[in-house]
């Protein structure tokens, strides 16, 4: 029997590499030079940056195989990236044994059965944060979802208010972002990276505090049912471990779910059609009451707004693994400690599986078209196994605190188009403005 043919992984020629640089240059971002560099040599290419060698994957086919079919011959944690540096010992950069038992551990913090307390949690810190909203005030979108997001996720995992000191957190959590965020250190592991300390000791002496005090309380938990933090103490971790998840759940947890509603915002304000029908449903759902876990299933085409934002711009736009062995895919071999990045970005801008892909659209997530909709070219929270633990809490508080928003307020948009920004997550530039109005008393939301 003949070996099959085994293809060199194609490289970029010259007349690519000058297309990627310019559409780089041109868009300030990597995203157009990685567009650039899939129309120019297919769904597997090599991405040769100096220091930083690596093979990129787009399409369905290629995410089957890399989280699902082959998952076992990949792992996630490499040692130089900031992001293992920082989450250390975190579920979301541990691999094998360890990461499944942490995963166990962790799912009952967010299982559905919480969701109705976690609601309530999230329209009132939705409250609180737009309580401070001038009438006819232009908001920077990403600063106030940051401060919802923020609120949700430490008073729903850990039992925490936040709102009591997010201003002295505030830049803390900011720079705790920038480190981990595409950088020089990409093509240079070890290149100096000062300024960071301080606001990572004061992440860790935030949360320390919280874990103190939780201790203090003999275990005393928040109701009927125990928190993500009072679920890790239960589970015999030291500090450092239950720290360690802390941290993950707090930075991933709040800036994926920052960025979503940023650009959900954005684009909302910028597709009257879309706003109003929004709007129609969130009033026949809820009226002026308070969201209820009850509603959200009402709320279909502000599920379908979600969906397609996150089609546009997935928080998570590209993932990493590292080959642990050869590795056989299609006709090319990827060889152990390779560096696989596979592109969520490009794969739902992919005209192949996504008619005018560049156009908002949420109709074409409508019930109708699930079924002409290919396996693994939506993948916002990752698939498999490994899939995003927060996934189902992500999308309903997006619910959430979208229809509490438009129950409130209506949104017009400010400036010029907004670019996307590669910070940890996808995020609009410079924030996205919007000018807020706040709807009458006595009318729909007050």
């Amino acid at each position: 029997m003949s070996k099959a043919v085994v293809h060199p992984i194609p490289r970029p020629d010259a007349a690519a590499a000058s297309r990627a640089g310019l559409a780089f240059f041109g868009e300030r971002s990597i995203l157009g030079a990685l567009a650039a560099l899939h129309q120019a040599l297919g769904d597997v290419f090599q991405l040769p940056l100096p220091g930083f060698s690596s093979v990129v994957l787009v399409g369905p086919e290629a995410n089957r195989f890399l989280l699902t079919e082959s998952r076992n011959q990949f792992v996630w944690r490499a040692e130089g990236d900031p992001v293992t540096r920082l989450l250390r010992e975190g579920i979301l950069v541990s691999d094998g044994a360890f990461h499944d038992d942490l995963r166990q551990i962790m799912t009952p913090g967010l299982h559905h059965r919480l969701f109705e307390r976690f609601v309530g949690a999230m329209w009132r810190t939705t409250d609180l944060v737009t309580s401070r909203w001038r009438d006819g005030a232009q908001i920077q979108v990403l600063d106030e979802m940051r401060r919802i997001a923020l609120g949700i996720v430490t008073e729903t995992l850990f039992g925490d208010d936040v709102s009591r000191q997010v201003d002295q957190l505030w830049r803390a959590i900011l720079q705790t972002i920038r480190y981990i965020s595409p950088g020089p250190w990409v093509i240079w592991p070890e290149i100096p990276r000062p300024g960071y300390g301080r606001a990572l000791r004061r992440m860790d002496e935030y949360l320390y505090h919280l874990i103190a005090q939780r201790r203090a309380r003999a275990g005393a938990q928040r109701g009927d049912e125990p928190d993500l933090l009072g679920i890790l103490i239960d589970a015999g971790m030291n500090d450092e471990l239950i720290k360690d998840q802390m941290l993950t759940m707090l930075i991933a947890g709040h800036d994926t779910s920052t960025a979503l509603l940023a650009w959900a915002l954005h684009l909302l304000s910028r597709h009257d059609e879309a706003m109003a029908r929004a709007r129609t449903e969130v009033e026949g759902a809820l009226g002026a009451g308070a969201p209820g876990m009850a509603d959200m299933q009402r709320l279909s085409y502000l599920d379908q707004v979600i969906k397609e934002t996150l089609r546009l711009y997935p928080p998570i736009h590209l993932g990493s693994r590292i080959a642990v062995a050869d590795v056989a895919f299609r006709e090319f071999v990827i060889p152990a400690g390779a560096r696989v990045l596979y592109s969520i970005y490009l794969t739902h801008r992919d005209k192949t599986y996504w008619p005018n892909p560049e156009v908002f659209d949420p109709d074409r997530f409508a019930p109708e078209n699930a079924s002409q909709r290919q396996a693994y070219t939506f993948l916002p929270f990752g698939a498999g196994p490994r899939n995003c633990i927060g996934a189902a809490f992500a999308q309903v508080e997006a619910k959430v605190v979208l229809a509490r928003l438009l129950q409130r307020f209506a949104f017009l948009p400010v400036g010029g188009p907004v670019k996307p920004r590669m910070r940890a997550t996808l995020e609009p530039n410079l924030g996205a403005l919007v000018e807020v109005r706040r709807l009458e008393h006595g009318a729909f939301g007050a």
